[in-house]
């Protein structure tokens, strides 16, 4: 079993008071459990809820190198990405795109690092219009250009003859409910957060809400072995595994890259495919993708809802 910090430990390791920690559960979502009417709270987690919460870093020591063949791209798991990245693999046999699964976050920090060529992302902003810019702001010295990859069906997944019942996110609070979740900093866990919220549900107080899957195609596989009840996901892996979806919302999924990189050979080759009929059918072959902005540049809403706080 991972470490657990008591109130006081983490207070000693947060350098604060105990008083301190309480309202940090409350007002910053620092993540915690409560056991037989004690504060308990995963060191992993902690951890990670200090780096995604962290505003200044310190500048990369190294640039990223030129492109050489190389194409690095970090961040967000999906499954069109994947056939993307093999896409562009098979079309450029004297170049090789790689993919590191870290999260939409992972993706932001990675690309601040200068670890990676382009990041990608789904992060909801606070006024749950716009995606990702208020983020970027945040993490990186210079706003990037901003392109969309494609848009996509996120919701709850269950099996096929949904035993349970569940209909809505609410449903979940209710007992004998098992789920899976995704891992902090991703957009998804971002989402399926603000949505518990909105409907009174306690993730901790859900079975299984600890339990964390990687990848999306991880998730669906959970509910179809019938190990869990639902879990959060995106519309693709519900078509390809048979399994019922429950809409939330559709949103956009980008593809964030450094200005300095953007005109570099691999990075145009790769944005290329967003527009080629080999990509169209390939998200076609899927429930849940929309192509209709895929490989166009985004630019944020310049209206005073689009200003709020990430």
């Amino acid at each position: 079993m991972k470490k657990m910090f008591s109130t006081k430990e983490v207070a000693e390791f947060l350098g604060v008071n105990t008083k301190i920690v309480y309202s940090l559960i409350s007002g910053k979502g620092l993540p915690a459990t409560k056991i037989t009417g004690k504060w308990l709270f995963p060191r992993h987690l902690v951890e990670q809820w200090i780096e995604t919460n962290t505003l200044n870093y310190p500048k990369p020591g190294t640039d990223l190198q030129p492109y050489q063949g190389l194409l690095i791209i970090a961040g967000s798991n999906d499954l069109l990405l994947e056939k993307t990245v093999s896409m562009f693999n098979t079309l450029h046999a004297d170049s090789i795109a790689v993919f590191g699964n870290l999260g939409s976050m992972g993706g932001l920090h990675a690309l601040r690092r200068n670890l990676c060529h382009i990041a990608a992302s789904h992060l909801l902003q606070e006024n749950e219009s716009e995606y990702n810019f208020t983020f970027a702001a945040k993490e990186l010295d210079k706003i990037p250009v901003v392109v969309n990859f494609c848009k996509r069906a996120q919701g709850l997944l269950v099996n096929k003859g949904n035993p349970k019942k569940i209909k809505q996110i609410a449903d979940l609070g209710k007992r004998g409910i098992k789920i899976a979740n995704r891992s902090l900093g991703t957009g998804t866990r971002l989402l399926f957060d603000k949505e518990l919220s909105k409907a009174g549900v306690k993730g901790e107080n859900i079975d299984g809400y600890h339990n964390e899957v990687s990848l999306h195609i991880d998730m669906g596989l959970e509910i179809l072995s019938g190990r869990i009840d639902a879990g959060p996901g995106i519309r693709p892996v519900a078509s390809l595994l048979d399994l019922k979806f429950i809409p939330i919302r559709w949103e956009r999924f980008d593809l964030l890259i450094a200005k300095e990189q953007f005109f570099d050979q691999g990075i145009q080759h790769f944005l290329s495919i967003l527009r080629g009929q080999d990509f169209m059918e390939t998200a076609e072959a899927f429930q849940g993708y929309d192509t209709s902005l895929s490989g166009e540049v985004v630019f944020q809403k310049q209206d005073k809802n689009s200003q709020g706080s990430a």
